[in-house]
């Protein structure tokens, strides 16, 4: 049984945070499936990836290309499962999850801006539909200038 957590993005750009985030999931032998709702986005967070780390490399791949069982960390727009076999699940720009997803892996992620309204509203609809339905969830901030849990499940 997994855990969702919950980044509430205030201080760093998406795509910093999820370099890190990717980098710890990475360390900890998991293979990741980044859940996004736009392709275009996608492949802009692609793109991004192969800049950071600038001390490191995060072998990936966008979904759609003949390898993509063996890429660590696969990019797509899909619900289904992941065709990498991943352990976690990272999701972007209000991108879906469920409580059976957050169920059969080890953890997911989800990290919207929180200076976006509509972002910070479809995060506490996720939270509230995982909550009810007896998930484990955490709420984890950066406000304060590091990354603190303010609220579990």
């Amino acid at each position: 049984m997994g855990t969702a957590m919950f980044y509430h993005l205030t201080r760093h750009p998406l795509e910093q945070t999820l370099a890190m985030l990717l980098d710890k999931a990475g360390q900890a032998g998991w293979r990741v499936l980044v859940r996004g709702t736009e392709l275009s986005r996608m492949d802009w967070l692609d793109q991004q990836l192969w800049l950071a780390p600038a001390d490191g490399f995060l072998p990936h791949g966008l979904a759609g290309g003949s390898h993509d069982a063996q890429q660590p960390i696969l990019l797509s727009t899909a619900t289904e499962p992941a065709p990498n076999g991943a352990d976690c699940v990272m999701t972007v720009d209000g991108a879906p999850v469920t409580p059976d997803e957050v169920n059969a892996l080890s953890r997911v992620c989800v990290l919207f801006d929180g200076n976006d309204p509509a972002a910070v509203h479809t995060a506490r609809g996720q939270w509230k539909m995982l909550k009810d339905a007896g998930v484990t969830a955490e709420y984890w901030s950066e406000e304060s200038g590091r990354w603190e849990k303010k609220a579990e499940t």
